[in-house]
């Protein structure tokens, strides 16, 4: 949660965030398209229709522009929506993740953004640290929480929740996410995620499901 105060910045004027936007957008592409390294200051000026004085006024560097980039990344992929309701049973909720959760970092221009931030993150740590902590790190966060309520009603049998909250989601990934991010596949269709989703969630309740 964010807290406001006196001290809050007020918005940037229409212009200035309309402006804004056209760079950051036209900076994705190129980013996507030629990587960090391959990227110039001259040719994001092109694909955003500005001048580079002008690009100059809102971002410092490419690695600052890079950097807002990444963030708006985060903020996009740290809103995923990842819902349990504890009226349906611990299968419906997995199964609801585990597709969520595909559909996010398997989704059609998110593979490139994913290899950008992996491609930089040796040299901008910081931006690496960053995402996996906003996206990664939050996503096994919120599977741990529902984790250890279904612990405490007697559903599971977990003795660390977080550790089985970053092994569920790396079983929904296999044979769908390492092919798409290397660009040897496709993003994987609704059916075989809901496929390889299904198997995750059986070999999951195998091992901490609360025998009967």
């Amino acid at each position: 949660m964010i807290e406001t105060g006196q001290n809050t910045l007020p918005p940037p004027p229409a212009e200035d965030s309309s402006k804004r936007r056209q760079i950051l957008d036209g900076a994705r592409k190129v980013f996507m398209d030629l990587g960090f390294d391959g990227a110039s200051m001259g040719e994001i000026a092109r694909s955003a229709g500005v001048s580079k004085g002008t690009l100059y006024v809102y971002f410092e560097d490419k690695s600052r522009l890079f950097e807002a980039i990444v963030h708006e990344e985060t903020v996009v992929q740290g809103k995923a929506a990842f819902s349990f309701d504890t009226a349906r049973d611990v299968t419906s909720n997995l199964t609801g993740f585990g597709e969520a959760y595909i559909a996010m970092v398997c989704r059609p221009g998110g593979g490139s953004a994913i290899r950008t931030v992996m491609a930089i993150a040796e040299r901008m740590p910081e931006v690496g640290r960053r995402y996996y902590d906003r996206v990664l790190e939050g996503t096994i966060n919120c599977l741990a929480g529902y984790l250890e309520d279904r612990v405490r009603a007697g559903e599971l049998a977990i003795e660390d929740c977080r550790l089985a909250a970053a092994q569920f989601p790396l079983m929904c990934q296999a044979t769908l996410f390492l092919p798409f991010i290397f660009q040897a596949a496709p993003p994987p269709s609704p059916e075989r995620t809901r496929e390889v989703v299904a198997s995750a969630v059986k070999m999951f309740l195998a091992a901490y499901g609360v025998k009967k």
